[in-house]
């Protein structure tokens, strides 16, 4: 096992080993750790769902109506009701005819993209693509490529020289949780159509942020009829847990058929089905969440641009700071935490080399007070 040890003290010189922090209360702006409160910056929990009242008084109700566990997969004893009433939610809240659950949006990803395509076929990916996305194209077996970050000729350059594949597939993410910048949505449509390739998007970090009625980016460019393949989680601003796939009724039992990540694996509990329904009814039915969210959002934005910092322009709640060394990140991520500030340094394999950065994110729960006390901080990092 020395070959173990060897590669962490590599890992540690590089200013790239992570440890975890103990959260000892519940999920929001201000989390608990080690008796210490701290302002936290770096959560997916958009709209704070996972705390909200009617989300947790769901959950209780399935847990004493239902238990936890569901004891098989899907295929075999676990599809219980509530699982059926999550996918008919998420199908009506994504305008699509059918949809399908799995345990985590990791999962979703790889699970549809090597049942969609395999050897012979082709797959084509943004190169800031989450892992999820790189990971389900490799392990397809399908032939592999990357273009470089919403380069639209790049991509219509692969598609032209690609006539002898049989079946072509483009996947994006939406928002790149990165750099929190939108693919190019109807371009990416207007290039598959060209070809006649598929499109498949990971709606992760657009669920409940984007479009009039909270559906997405898809929604935000009118392309509900364009895009066949819609994969989401219901880890962010849902404030639950799990990945699905909207399409039609073909798509959604092929995959039942075909992904294993769904075949092999114990069903999601019944009361985090139900923390999945009651988080999409809310945002459903309360576009002031997301007011509050994009308001939030304008207000910090507005602020950072007075600030002599490397912010990286963005279009979501997550905005980069853009630091370049991974042990610098660290440090000025550690003299943020010394404050009372949790935004934690994200570093390679991440993000590329040299590009090292703070990934703040925002939620909809957030202050002004909150923000101020983050840009008093900021204000002194200029100097770092």
């Amino acid at each position: 096992m020395k070959h173990i040890s060897d590669e962490l003290k590599i890992i540690k010189r590089s200013g790239l080993y992570r440890e975890l922090n103990i959260v000892e209360g519940t999920q929001g702006t201000h989390l608990e750790i080690k008796g210490k409160t701290y302002l936290s910056f770096c959560s997916n929990n958009y709209l704070g769902l996972a705390n909200n009242p009617l989300v947790i008084k769901a959950v209780k109700d399935a847990v004493e109506k239902y238990g936890w566990g569901t004891g098989a997969s899907m295929l075999v004893s676990g599809n219980m009701k509530l699982h059926e009433a999550l996918e008919g939610e998420i199908s009506r809240f994504k305008g699509k005819e059918a949809s399908i659950v799995f345990p985590t949006g990791y999962m979703a990803n790889i699970g549809t993209i090597y049942s969609l395509v395999s050897k012979g076929d082709l797959v084509i990916c943004d190169k800031l693509n989450h892992a999820s996305i790189i990971d389900g194209c490799r392990l397809s077996g399908a032939d592999f490529r990357v273009y470089p970050h919403c380069d639209m000729e790049k991509l219509d350059n692969i598609l032209k020289k690609s006539t002898k594949y049989p079946r072509k597939l483009i996947v994006t993410d939406t928002v790149f949780s990165m750099d929190g910048d939108i693919a190019p949505l109807p371009d990416i449509v207007r290039i598959a159509q060209k070809y006649k390739a598929m499109v498949m998007v990971d709606e992760a970090h657009g669920t409940g942020v984007f479009g009039e009625k909270g559906r997405g980016v898809v929604e935000h460019f009118n392309l509900s009829k364009k895009v066949g393949i819609i994969m989401g989680t219901l880890s962010k601003a849902v404030g639950s847990l799990g990945g699905y796939v909207s399409g039609d009724a073909d798509l959604i039992n092929f995959l039942r058929n075909k992904a294993r990540p769904f075949m092999y694996t114990t069903a999601l509990p019944p009361a985090v089905c139900a923390a999945s329904i009651a988080g999409i009814k809310l945002i459903r039915k309360n576009p002031s969440l997301r007011k509050s969210l994009w308001n939030n959002m304008r207000y910090l934005k507005e602020k950072l641009d007075l600030l002599n910092l490397n912010v990286i322009p963005s279009e979501s709640p997550i905005v980069p700071i853009l630091i370049g060394d991974a042990e610098k990140a660290v440090d000025v991520s550690k003299f943020l935490y010394k404050k009372g500030i949790l935004i934690p340094a994200i570093r390679p394999p991440t993000v590329p080399a040299k590009s090292s950065r703070l990934r703040m994110t925002v939620m909809s729960t957030h202050t002004r007070k909150d923000m101020e006390r983050l840009l008093d901080v900021l204000r002194t990092v200029q100097n770092f």
